[in-house]
C-alpha cells in the first residue's frame, strides 16, 4: 500500500494525495499537519470530502494548529473505484487503511451519517487509536432499515438487476446494489453492546427526514462507556450544515480536544 502526496491547489498548510489501498484503487485524501490528538472526518453515503462540514473542520483545525485528515471512500468524490461496487465492509476497510497510513497517534473520529457507522466500526477495530468520537446524524445499520423499507418494485429491481436507483432529495437518483444491503448485514452494531470507553458525542436534528433522531439515543445506550452525550437540535435537518450547526460541531470538537489541544 503506497501513498502519494502533493499540495497543488490546496489551501496553505493542507496537502493532498492518493493512497493505493492495495488493489490498484486509489483513495483521495487531504490532511493538515499539527498537534494531536488528530481529527479524522468520515463523510456520508454518496458524499465527498469537500462538503461544508469537512471544509469547516479543516479551517477550524488549521486555526488551532490541530492535525486533520479527510478522504473519499472508494467510488466517492475524487477516489477511484465504482460507487455501485462499494459496501460497508469495503468502505470501513478504506477508512482503516487511511487511518493506518496517514494519521499518527490518537484521533477524534467525526462521522457524518453513514460516516458515523464507519466511525463506530473503526473505533471498535482500533480502540487504542480513539481519543473521542463525534457522530453527526450517525446512521449505523442503515442498510437494514433501508431493506425493511423497500417497496415491492425496489425489491424486484434488486432481484432482477442487482441494483435499484433510489430517488434522492439531494440530487439525481443513485444506485443501491443488492450487495450493499446483503454485505451490510455483516456489520450491524445495534443488536449488541459497543465496548467503547473514549468520549462519544452524538449530534442529531429532530427534523431529520433520513435518519430517525432516536437512533442516537440507541447508540448512546449501546456504548458501554459512561462519557456519552447526545445533543438534539429541535429544528435541525439531516445535514446539520447551517452556520449554527457548524458552530455547535466546532464547540463540541473543541471541548473534546481541550483548550490546549
Amino acid at each position: 500500500m503506497s501513498a502519494a502526496g502533493g499540495g497543488a491547489g490546496r489551501p496553505a498548510g493542507e496537502e493532498s494525495g492518493r493512497l493505493d489501498r492495495g488493489d490498484g484503487v486509489e483513495l483521495a485524501w487531504r490532511r493538515r499537519a499539527g498537534r494531536g490528538p488528530g481529527v479524522v472526518f468520515l463523510g456520508g453515503f454518496n458524499s465527498d470530502m469537500t462538503g461544508s462540514k469537512a471544509e469547516d473542520l479543516s479551517a477550524f483545525c488549521a486555526a488551532r494548529g490541530q492535525a486533520f485528515l479527510r478522504f473519499d471512500y472508494s467510488g466517492h468524490g475524487a477516489s477511484g473505484g465504482r460507487f455501485v461496487e462499494g459496501t460497508i465492509g469495503r468502505w470501513a476497510a478504506d477508512a482503516e487503511a487511511v487511518l493506518d497510513a496517514l494519521a499518527a497517534g490518537p484521533q477524534v473520529l467525526v462521522g457524518s451519517s453513514m460516516g458515523g457507522w464507519i466511525a463506530l466500526l473503526l473505533a471498535l477495530r482500533r480502540p487504542e487509536r480513539l481519543a473521542g468520537l463525534i457522530g453527526i446524524a450517525a446512521a449505523p445499520d442503515f442498510t437494514a432499515r433501508m431493506e425493511e423499507g423497500l417497496t415491492p418494485e425496489a425489491r424486484a429491481a434488486l432481484e432482477r438487476d442487482g441494483v435499484w436507483h433510489r430517488p434522492s432529495a439531494y440530487g439525481e437518483p443513485y444506485p443501491i446494489a443488492r450487495a450493499l444491503i446483503e454485505e451490510g448485514r455483516n456489520h450491524l452494531l445495534l443488536h449488541r453492546p459497543l465496548p467503547l470507553v473514549a468520549p462519544v458525542r452524538l449530534l442529531h436534528g429532530q427534523q431529520d427526514p433520513d435518519v430517525p433522531w432516536d437512533l442516537s439515543l440507541r447508540i448512546a445506550a449501546a456504548v458501554t462507556g459512561e462519557d456519552v452525550q447526545v445533543t438534539l437540535i429541535k429544528d435541525g435537518d439531516h445535514r446539520l450544515s447551517r452556520p449554527q450547526d457548524l458552530a455547535l460541531l466546532r464547540r463540541t470538537l473543541a471541548a473534546l480536544l481541550g483548550e490546549g489541544g
